[in-house]
């Protein structure tokens, strides 16, 4: 029977109650646990500290021992030198002795009443003269109380040999009447001290570090780093002076059963009480998640059916899993052709299977080009098509590797653009050096006209000599000789000529330098005289570069012609064009500068554009087919001010070519 008061079984706040006091009660077991944990975390501090001190006493202790068995041997050194006969000798067998069985030890010196060094081991000089001058330094002032009060004494820490820490025992030698007759001196390293007193096992739990009242460190010994959670500091008795032991304790990795098994209660009470709060929403977000997994899944079916790329999965094996409906249109198979294929794909060209099935091992073995590469493919009909191909690893939603997904791009239209873009800029550099040979028509036209008129007069002179009866062999010759010179003269320039507007594909090969700057010379040299240009070249005899000839000699035909327009209005005094040539370890740099009117700082960044020009009947196509040129040779084309014109104004072009083995 029920009562009233009772509530019913099903009542919404009963099950919150009931729900509610397994919280309280892990609530409350992680309280005690954690109050378990201080308690013992307490008691291994307290542990720690007190074994740290044990520790720090028995070291202390340890040091004072070797410190005053080191005393007590001087001052029985003392004793003896004062009743033996042969002080030297005494003196010697004691402190070998002492140095060999005391490595702590670096000096032991005997000293007169005027601080002379008399002897020393293992040196006759102290460090650095600091003992035998003394002054007003602690060592000195250590001496003088232990000749004062006639017994023992340290000296305060002082520094020798790169800021080493030391101190020193003094023990005075009495002679008869009880007067000082000598000073023996026990130099210590304090580093040494501890490198050799103090045991490598303490090093493993302490760092041990001698300091002084103003917690100026003198030395320090451990063998592991950082910052320590308990320390404790001793008087350093001897040598005294305010030195302290300060002795820093590390705390060690606790392994214990007990504290594994607080830690995985402690664990195992916090998944309990957040599972807790899990369960009454874990059908909720179940339903929230299958609702969004449904979502999701539209989505990106709708965005891989939208997808002008194809996409392609392999697993590791190398057999297709996945294909979208581009990839399918792209190669015209079907998802069920492509579904589970292995090599040999079927949109693979049989004339390159080899070379695929290549790239294909190259892909597994995770080898592919990050910024893709190029394949052909097969379509279903049988027609190819060019493939830009991006392999990418495909993971799994454990963060596993999978296989390997590829992004295709059918590229046959852009391949064929580029390819007339390519012809296109050939045809233009051609027709630039067809209107550059053009515009010096006129120039060599008269600049062969000369040679022609020589070798015309020389042969009415041999025909002369020839009719009158008077010519000797000797005449004859030297005219001929003429007229041969003047021949190879004008065939060179129609060479020039020739080689100049032929048209040819770009081909880099090895040339020399120097003869292409000459041929440039050659052309240009009577344009150049007929502007009053002087023409100034430093290039080395032998400079060998991997290069397109004549594509290099039109860029410098341009930049020369440019050079010699720019001073039209230079005074004819001041117009020299001067090309010039700087090598580095990887490249040259090639200049060609004037002392012409300059480049006006807007126009500074337009130069290089197509169809861009600052002259009034220019084309605008000359510098931008001349970059493009030196871009082809993996080169840079810039333009600078020339801070050495004598007008104040001018402009240097330079251009540079990677040094290549030819």
């Amino acid at each position: 029977m029920i009562t009233p008061f009772a509530s019913p079984p099903g009542n919404p706040r009963h099950i919150r109650w009931l729900l509610a006091l397994p919280k309280f009660g892990i609530i409350l077991l992680l309280t005690a646990l954690l109050a378990l944990l201080w308690l013992l975390h307490r008691n291994e501090i307290e542990e720690e500290r007190a074994a740290l001190i044990k520790d720090v006493l028995w070291l202390e202790q340890n040091l004072q021992f070797h410190l005053n068995s080191n005393e007590e041997q001087l001052q029985q050194l003392s004793m003896d030198m004062n009743t033996l006969s042969d002080s030297r000798k005494v003196f010697r067998l004691r402190a070998e002795h002492m140095l060999r069985n005391s490595p702590e030890i670096a000096q032991i010196l005997w000293l007169s009443p005027d601080r002379k060094v008399i002897d020393a081991l293992p040196s006759t000089a102290p460090p650095e003269q600091e003992i035998e001058t003394f002054g007003p330094s602690s060592i000195g002032k250590a001496f003088d109380l232990a000749l004062h009060i006639g017994k023992p004494h340290y000296s305060d820490p002082f520094f020798l040999e790169g800021n080493r820490a030391h101190v020193e025992l003094l023990v005075p030698i009495h002679g008869e009447g009880q007067q000082i007759s000598g000073m023996l001196a026990l130099l210590y390293p304090l580093d040494t001290l501890l490198a050799n007193q103090v045991p490598w096992w303490f090093t493993e739990k302490y760092k041990v570090e001698i300091i002084d009242d103003n917690e100026q460190l003198y030395a320090a010994k451990t063998r592991i780093e950082g910052n320590g959670d308990q320390r404790y500091v001793i008087p350093f008795d001897p040598p005294g002076a305010g030195l302290q032991l300060r002795v820093t304790s590390y705390r060690t990795p606790d392994n214990s059963v007990q504290r594994s098994l607080v830690a995985a209660i402690v664990l195992l009470a916090a998944g309990v009480f957040w599972s807790l709060w899990l369960v009454r929403d874990l059908m909720k977000k179940r339903s929230r998640a299958e609702e969004a997994l449904r979502s999701e899944h539209a989505f990106r079916a709708a965005m891989e059916d939208s997808l002008t790329v194809g996409m392609r999965a392999r697993d590791l094996q190398g057999k297709v899993v996945y294909v979208n409906p581009a990839f399918c249109k792209m190669t015209g198979f079907s998802v069920d052709e492509l579904v589970g294929a292995t090599p040999p794909m079927p949109y693979w060209a049989p004339e390159q299977l080899e070379e695929s099935y290549a790239m294909h091992q190259t892909v597994l073995a995770g080898e592919a080009p990050p910024d893709g590469f190029e394949m052909t493919f097969m379509r279903k009909n049988g027609e190819r098509f060019n493939a830009l191909v991006y392999e990418a690893k495909l993971i799994d939603g454990n963060g596993k590797h999978t296989g390997w997904m590829a992004s295709v791009l059918d590229i046959t239209e852009r391949k064929r653009a580029e390819e007339l873009a390519r012809q296109q800029q050939e045809q233009l550099q051609f027709t630039s050096r067809l209107v550059t040979m053009g515009e010096m028509a006129s120039t060599l036209a008269h600049e062969l006209n000369q040679p022609l008129a020589a070798i015309a007069s020389y042969n009415t002179g041999c025909l002369n000599l020839l009719a009158n009866g008077q010519a000797q062999p000797e005449d004859l010759r030297s005219a001929l000789e003429k007229i041969s010179t003047q021949a190879q003269r004008a065939g060179k320039i129609i060479r020039r000529v020739h080689d100049f507007v032929r048209k040819s594909e770009p081909k880099r090969a090895p040339c020399q330098l120097g003869d292409v700057i000459e041929d440039c010379i050659g052309f240009i040299e009577a344009e150049a005289r007929k502007h009053h240009v002087r023409i100034e070249c430093d290039t080395p005899p032998e400079l060998p570069v991997l290069a397109d000839r004549l594509l290099l000699e039109q860029v410098l035909l341009n930049l020369m012609r440019n050079g010699m327009e720019a001073m039209a209005g230079t005074p004819p005094a001041h117009r020299v064009l001067r090309i010039g040539i700087a090598s580095s370890a990887s490249e040259l740099c090639i200049s060609v500068s004037d002392n012409g009117c300059g480049i006006p700082p807007e126009a500074r960044d337009k130069l290089f554009i197509a169809f861009f020009t600052t002259k009034p009947e220019g084309m605008g196509i000359g510098l931008s087919i001349c970059r493009s040129i030196i871009e082809f040779h993996r080169g840079r084309l810039w333009t600078e001010d020339n801070p050495h014109s004598p007008t104040g104004s001018g402009t240097i072009f330079r251009f540079t070519l990677p040094l290549e083995s030819a």
